[in-house]
């Protein structure tokens, strides 16, 4: 657990402007993280969205972060507040990144340090390659041909197999898989039961039955990327499956073979992508978005949650739509006519008109 810190300490670390009275900023100690709601005089919230300004009265924060258009609010809140209270304000241009990064300085200084060692239960093939500072967890395996970059955390029972990488600062939760030749790049976060590289779903048909094709590609991620649990990044059939520097995946993500998933795009949980699709930079895939395989997505495009992606998007913007399943044929002329209702709309209202 990370020790009291007082808000001097917090300014040189992230910055910021403080407001209110010399002696209370002095004198305040901060002890956790809260919602403005739940907070009390040992806490630090934050307001980012204005329809919670009405909390900026009751709430009991020590210090409360906030945007400059609410600055003279929150130091009104302050001159009402007990001396107990401390009641700081603290205005930086964007509170909720402000918090985001806070919580990341809060995790950073209460996470115990991982020690370099190598578990007596693990096993380190000879022939992997461990930078300085690697931390390798019980009943982990590290197979052979493998490269570990400085600082990286291997936790428990996780598998690195044959000829594949992790790169430095990357942590692996419990029970992460990287499958064999498949990297990961640096200061990633991988979270448990995360299989990088199973093979992707490629069968021929053969009289009834089922021939597999080998799976010859890897999955290649890149850097500042993070991977929740239980989501799934298969390898490509040939080439390879790429996750691009800074993208974030939630949980339960399905990303099959061949997949290229631009830089920073984020996806949330239980959305699938399937084969050989594209999808660009900044994009947002909401919850249990499904996209189809052999498709594009341009840059900047926000996918509603439960949409279905049919076909490509050669535009940034935001897309929503679930149509209702049907017999093929039916569902193909219910799609196309529905396309034609906004014109059909418009030839309707003229011919009112006439009449």
């Amino acid at each position: 657990m990370a020790a009291v810190l007082t808000l001097p300490e917090l300014i040189a670390a992230l910055g910021g402007d403080l407001l209110g009275a010399a002696e209370s900023l002095a004198a305040t100690r901060i002890a956790r993280i809260a919602t403005l709601e739940d907070a009390d005089a040992e806490s630090i919230a934050f307001l980012a969205n204005p329809r919670y300004a009405a909390q900026l009265a009751s709430t009991q924060a020590g210090c409360v972060i906030v945007a400059p258009a609410m600055a003279e609010a929150a130091v009104a809140r302050s001159a009402r507040s007990a001396p107990a209270a401390g009641a700081a304000t603290l205005v930086t241009p964007d509170p909720y990144l402000y918090f985001a990064r806070l919580t990341q300085w809060w995790a950073a200084r209460g996470r115990s340090g991982s020690v370099a060692s190598i578990h007596p239960s693990a096993f380190v093939d000879p022939s992997a390659r461990l930078g300085e500072g690697v931390s390798v967890g019980p009943f982990a395996v590290i197979e052979a041909g493998a490269v570990i970059g400085a600082g990286a955390v291997i936790g428990p029972h996780c598998v690195v197999e044959r000829a594949a990488s992790v790169g430095a600062g990357t942590r692996l939760a419990p029970h992460v898989t990287v499958c064999h030749g498949c990297s990961i790049g640096a200061r990633c976060i991988i979270h448990s039961g995360a299989v990088i590289g199973a093979d992707g779903f490629g069968f021929a048909p053969n009289q009834g039955q089922w021939e597999k094709i080998e799976q010859l590609g890897a999955a290649v991620i890149g850097n500042d990327v993070e991977i929740g649990a239980q989501t799934c990044i298969d390898r490509g059939a040939l080439g390879n499956t790429v996750i691009e520097d800074g993208v974030k995946l939630d949980n339960l993500i399905q990303i099959a073979h061949n997949v290229h998933i631009g830089a920073h795009t984020a996806m949330a949980a239980c959305s699938g992508v399937a084969g050989s699709t594209r999808i660009g930079k900044h994009c947002m895939i909401g919850g249990s978005a499904n996209i189809v395989g052999h498709i594009t997505i341009a840059d900047h495009v926000f996918v509603s949650a439960c949409t279905f992606v049919s076909r490509s998007i050669s535009k940034p913007g935001q897309y929503t739509g679930v149509f209702p399943m049907d017999e093929n044929a039916n569902w193909e002329k219910n799609a196309a006519t529905l396309r034609q209702l906004h014109a059909m709309r418009d030839r309707l209202r003229a011919l009112e008109k006439k009449s």
